[in-house]
């Protein structure tokens, strides 16, 4: 599976799968460890469903990264993966973005 991904300075953008799910959530996750970046913005704009999977990749990736002195922020407009982070509590857990420009600077908000 080929993840689009972005690089902006020391922050990776990931471009989740329009199935975020079991099947792709490993792949997702392994791209991100791969390539070394502590801060992370994970980009749901493509995704058009997500299952627990997903959502637990979410955030084991979010505790491994803080481990590590970095953060997983979320970024997304859709309507409807808000409403699925707000029921599984997710975006108490997670920092989530309306727009990918404004989670990307706020990693430069916290140095």
């Amino acid at each position: 599976m080929n993840i689009q991904t972005e690089v902006f300075g020391d922050v990776l953008v990931v471009h989740t799968p329009e199935e975020f799910s079991e099947e792709t959530a490993d792949s997702v996750r392994q791209c991100i460890e791969g390539m070394g970046f502590c801060r992370v913005v994970a980009d749901l704009d493509g995704t058009e469903s997500i299952d627990s999977e997903g959502l637990t990749m979410l955030l084991n990736l979010h505790e491994l990264l803080r481990t590590r002195g970095g953060d997983l922020k979320l970024a997304t407009a859709n309507t409807v993966n808000r409403k699925i982070l707000e029921i599984t509590r997710l975006d108490r857990e997670l920092e989530v973005f309306s727009g990918l420009v404004e989670a990307v600077k706020s990693f430069r908000a916290g140095l």
